[in-house]
C-alpha cells in the first residue's frame, strides 16, 4: 500500500507535454506510479475529482529566508519550493542556515543565493554608493566561495541597492559563479525610469562569464513602458546564444524598505516618484501615503519600515510573462500578519487565473511549464517540476475554474481560493486550506553545476 495516492485527478507533466486523466501514487517522498483505469489505495487517499494535479510551483523570487509564515503564505499559494537571498540580501552562513533548516523542518524547499550585498557589509563595505577596494573583493571571493561550497545555487546581485559597485568587484564575483556553474540573479540598477542601460549591463555580465542569467522582476524595473523594448533587448541575447531567463510578479506596484538608498532625495528626483504615490504598508503608519514629513521621520528614525511604490503599467506584466523565458515570482518578503503587499498571498492563484482562465494568453500546460519546469531546470533541480516516477512528490492540486487571489492591499495576507492539496515531500502539507504539516520542506543544496558555461 503506497503512502499517499491522488486518484481521479487531471494530471499535467510538463516535461513530457502530458497530460493524463488518471491517478498517482506516492512512497517514500517520490512518485512511485501514474497510470489510468484502476484506483490506487494508499495509507492517505486523496480525490482530486477532476480538479488539476501538476508538479509544485516553484518560487524563482522571494525574501523568505526561514521565515515561517511568510513561508505558510507560500505554500497556500501551492508553492512547494522557493528561492532566498534575492535582491543581493541572504544569510552568510549558508552552512549553518541549510543545517538547522533540516534540523527543525519548514513549510517549503529552500533553495538560497549567497548575495553580494551582505557580502559587502561582511567585509566593511557600508556605504552603497562606494566600490569595494581589491583587499575587500578577495575577501568577498573567499566568502562566496565557501558559501557555494555549503550549496548556494548561485549569486545574486542587488546592485539597484549598492549603486556604487564597481564593474570589477560585480564581474569578479560573477566569474566565481559561473566557475561553480551556477545561476547569477540579477536586480538591476535603475540608473533611470527610462532607460535601459542596466538591462544591457546585466547581459554584458552574462556575455563576459558565459553564467545562466536570472534577471529579477523585470515588471517592476521596466514595466512603466519600456518592456517591450527590454524584451527585445532579452530575446537578441538569447539569438546571439547567451543563457537569459526572468522572473515577474503580478503587479505593477513594488515594495522594500524606505531607508535604502532608492529612496534618497537624489533618486526621488531622477525616477520622477511622487511621494503621495509612495504607501507605507508596515508598522504603526500601515496605510499612510508620504508626506515630506512622514518621509523624513521613517528615513531617520524606522528606515526598516516597507514601503510600496504605485507605478508600472498593468498590460505590461502580461507581455513580459508571455515571452518563454519568463517565469512567475513573488518577491515575497516575511511581514506580520495583516501587513505588506498582497503577492505573498496571491501571485500564483493570480497568474492563472489572469493568464489562463480570464486572458486566454497562455494554455494551462504552458502556464504549469513556466511556473514549474522552467524553474527546475533553471536551477538544475532535475527532481522536481516534473510529474514523473521516480521524481519528487512536491504537488499541487488546484481548480482552475475557482482558484482566484484574494489578497489586497488592505487584507494582504489573506488566502486565495482554488488550492485542494499541496504535497511537499511526499506529505500533505495543506488540505483546503488547512496547514496539516508545515515541517515537511528541506534544504536545497547546489552540489553540481546547472549549466556548462563557456567564455
Amino acid at each position: 500500500m503506497y503512502d499517499l495516492v491522488i486518484n481521479n485527478g487531471i494530471l499535467f507533466d510538463p516535461a513530457r507535454q502530458l497530460r493524463l486523466q488518471g491517478h498517482l501514487a506516492i512512497q517514500d517522498g517520490r512518485i512511485a506510479a501514474i497510470r489510468s483505469g484502476e484506483l490506487f489505495e494508499g495509507k492517505q487517499q486523496l480525490d482530486a475529482a477532476g480538479h488539476i494535479v501538476c508538479p509544485g510551483f516553484i518560487d524563482m523570487h522571494g525574501h523568505i529566508d526561514a521565515a515561517p509564515y511568510c513561508a505558510e503564505l507560500s505554500l497556500r499559494q501551492g508553492i512547494t519550493t522557493t528561492v532566498g537571498g534575492n535582491c543581493g540580501a541572504s544569510p552568510l552562513d549558508l552552512e549553518q542556515f541549510f543545517r538547522e533548516q533540516d534540523e527543525t523542518g519548514f513549510p517549503l524547499h529552500q533553495a538560497e543565493f549567497i548575495g553580494h550585498s551582505t557580502l559587502r557589509r561582511t567585509v566593511g563595505v557600508e556605504n552603497p554608493l562606494q566600490p569595494a577596494t581589491n583587499e575587500q573583493i578577495l575577501a568577498m571571493e573567499r566568502l562566496a566561495s565557501q558559501a557555494l561550497e555549503a550549496g548556494a545555487c548561485g549569486l545574486s546581485l542587488g546592485l539597484a541597492y549598492v549603486p556604487g559597485s564597481s564593474a570589477e568587484e560585480v564581474l569578479r564575483l560573477s566569474r566565481l559563479a559561473a566557475r561553480f556553474g551556477r545561476l547569477i540573479s540579477i536586480d538591476t540598477r535603475l540608473l533611470s525610469n527610462n532607460d535601459l542601460y542596466s538591462l544591457v549591463e546585466a547581459i554584458t555580465i552574462a556575455r563576459q562569464t558565459g553564467a545562466r542569467m536570472q534577471i529579477s522582476h523585470l515588471v517592476y524595473q521596466y514595466g512603466t513602458g519600456m518592456i517591450k523594448e527590454a524584451l527585445t533587448v532579452i530575446s537578441k541575447a538569447i539569438q546571439d546564444g547567451l543563457d537569459i531567463r526572468f522572473d515577474s510578479g503580478m503587479y505593477t506596484e513594488w515594495a522594500t524598505h524606505i531607508g535604502t538608498v532608492l529612496f534618497n532625495e537624489e533618486a526621488l528626483a531622477r525616477e520622477e516618484w511622487k511621494l503621495e504615490d509612495i504607501i507605507v504598508i508596515t508598522g504603526p503608519h500601515h496605510g499612510q501615503r508620504l508626506t515630506p514629513e512622514l518621509y523624513k521621520h521613517l528615513r531617520a528614525e524606522a528606515p526598516t519600515t516597507s514601503v510600496v511604490v504605485l507605478t508600472g503599467i498593468e498590460e505590461e506584466i502580461y507581455q513580459a510573462l508571455l515571452h518563454p523565458s519568463a517565469m512567475p515570482s513573488t518577491d515575497t518578503g516575511a511581514y506580520a500578519p495583516g501587513e505588506g503587499h498582497p503577492q505573498i498571498a496571491g501571485s500564483f492563484p493570480r497568474y492563472f487565473k489572469k493568464m489562463v482562465a480570464d486572458r486566454y494568453d497562455l494554455s494551462l500546460m504552458e502556464a504549469i511549464r513556466k511556473a514549474t519546469l522552467l524553474p527546475a531546470d533553471t536551477l538544475g533541480l532535475l527532481q522536481k517540476g516534473r510529474l514523473e516516477e521516480g521524481r519528487d512528490a512536491d504537488i499541487v492540486v488546484f481548480d482552475i475554474q475557482s482558484l482566484s487571489d484574494n489578497a489586497t492591499f488592505f487584507t494582504p495576507d489573506a488566502p486565495p481560493s482554488g488550492i485542494d492539496y499541496v504535497i511537499v515531500n511526499g506529505r500533505l502539507a495543506l488540505d483546503h486550506g488547512v496547514i496539516r504539516d508545515n515541517k515537511a520542506g528541506r534544504s536545497i543544496r547546489c552540489q553540481c553545476p546547472a549549466y556548462d558555461y563557456q567564455i
